[in-house]
């Protein structure tokens, strides 16, 4: 792959896949059926729970500057079986994340034709056909439901995007971020104007109900669990470690500068939120809009929309950018079909897992609805931080003297307060999640043990070198030294 990518385009892709989804789509519905003004609290709880993961990350990617992200994280200091199940659940993590994403943007897509131009789109053509019915337990169908062209859309065009460069990918993914960074700037300022601060009374609502998840305290870590998926932009990041120019130096830069940014952001756009409408008004697919509304000005309206098709679409486009990424890196080391590790000899990016994967997004982004999609997607996503974190431990005991070009500060043992402190932030929210999505992951992750068992066990690189060298020491041959996981994940 061509080594393209500088500093500010890291900090860029970061932005681009943390901006979007969190704020635009799912920050409402947080704040109507769980926080409250609170949400802010959710804001900062998850960006903190980010900034420890950022810390683990950045260490990690430092030291291991290769291509899979938390996977090859995981295969260095846990080994390949603990790498397989993260792996997988990184293609949950991503791949459901986008097509979440998807389903957000058709939203503002519908709302932006209904209030620039007065056209109202079939509902057959942007809503998804199944939901989950609450009171059976299953999924239904929706009446007025089929299947959602624009989100399908959306994902393949982002897809073929993809396919012809990484180095197109990050000029369009930065006009995207400049343009969405303007919007929310304006919607900031302009709602300053229009913030009624009644509106935060009582800033957290007290729960009256048996669901513990409605407001009071647990809402507010329940709305941070729901909203958290948004920070997964840092960690697509990681991804491209074979196309940075200086690994070592710009990786750590970009996910936490990305992380900085977007946090500031987040907050600064959840008070004016609040502010401006009653939370119970936010429930929408679309509450920048609801908000923007209110004011009065059609026009903010109009940008708003536009500023969060382009937010959305960077997301989709840096989600997308990580998949297949993770499919090569896994394939490189045989735990995946070797067409997965191909690289197109003229684009030279990994084609043929970006248009599966994409194909595959695009299918789950028409047919299902963005609750289903977004808590499953934060819960993978917590799992894939919470391993990060018991590997920056590991690590730093299995190879103490391995270079850090980055390391998460503090002398002696007081370093471990971060990993730590990551690891039970990212089971607290963890536990807090809805019952299903709990269950809908292990369901996921079996799939992979089965898939693991029959092709990947008996493919891998790492299992062929051991027999390779039990073979050497049964004709009394002198062997090497045992494997070293990291050594061969450098290697590849």
């Amino acid at each position: 792959m061509r080594r393209t990518l500088r500093w500010w385009d890291l900090i860029m892709l970061g932005i681009g896949g943390i901006i979007g989804t969190g704020i635009f789509v799912l920050s409402g519905n947080a704040a109507a059926e769980n926080a409250g003004p609170a949400i802010i609290i959710s804001f900062i709880l998850a960006g903190i729970t980010a900034l420890l993961a950022a810390l683990s990350y950045s260490e990690m990617s430092s030291m291991i500057p290769v291509s899979g992200s938390a996977y090859t994280y995981a295969y260095a200091t846990m080994g390949e079986f603990v790498a397989w199940i993260i792996g997988w659940d990184l293609v949950l993590e991503y791949m459901v994340g986008s097509a979440t994403v998807a389903v957000g943007w058709s939203a503002y897509f519908v709302t932006f034709f209904k209030v620039a131009f007065g056209l109202h789109l079939d509902s057959r053509w942007t809503t998804p056909l199944l939901y989950w019915n609450e009171t059976e337990k299953a999924f239904s169908t929706l009446p007025d439901g089929g299947f959602n062209l624009p989100g399908f859309l959306v994902v393949i065009i982002c897809t073929i995007v993809l396919v012809f460069g990484i180095r197109e990918s990050a000029w369009f993914n930065n006009a995207m971020v400049l343009l969405k960074c303007s919007v929310i700037i304006i919607f900031i300022i302009s709602g300053f104007f229009y913030i009624n601060k009644d509106n935060w009374t009582p800033f957290v609502p007290p729960n009256t109900d048996d669901n513990w998840r409605h407001f009071g305290v647990g809402g507010i870590f329940a709305a941070a669990t729901k909203i958290f998926f948004a920070y997964i932009g840092f960690d697509a990041v990681t991804t491209t470690a074979l196309e940075c120019k200086n690994t070592k130096r710009d990786l750590p830069i970009g996910i936490l500068g990305s992380l900085f940014i977007s946090t500031v952001l987040y907050i600064l756009v959840a008070l004016v939120m609040t502010g401006v409408a009653h939370y119970t008004l936010l429930s929408g697919a679309s509450p920048i809009t609801t908000v923007a509304e209110l004011t009065g000005q059609r026009w903010l309206v109009i940008i708003l929309d536009l500023g969060a098709l382009a937010g959305l679409t960077s997301v989709i486009l840096i989600n997308l950018l990580g998949q297949p990424r993770i499919f090569y890196s896994m394939a490189v080391d045989g735990l995946f079909p070797s067409a997965f590790a191909k690289v197109h000899p003229r684009w030279k990016t990994p084609w043929i897992p970006t248009i599966i994967s994409g194909v595959l997004t695009a299918l789950l982004g028409g047919f299902f609805p963005i609750d289903i999609l977004g808590n499953l997607t934060s819960v993978g996503t917590l799992l894939a931080f919470l391993l990060v974190h018991i590997g920056i431990i590991i690590l730093r005991f299995k190879k103490p003297d391995l270079p850090r070009p980055f390391q998460i500060p503090g002398p002696y043992y007081t370093w471990m307060v971060v990993p730590v402190l990551g690891i039970l932030s990212c089971l607290a929210l963890i536990i807090v999640s809805e019952n299903q999505t709990i269950w809908r992951l292990f369901g996921w992750l079996l799939i992979g043990l089965v898939f693991y068992f029959l092709f990947g066990f008996w493919k891998s690189k790492l299992r062929v070198l051991q027999d390779d060298e039990k073979a050497l020491e049964e004709s009394s041959q002198p062997s090497s030294n045992e494997p070293d996981i990291l050594d061969l994940r450098q290697d590849n």
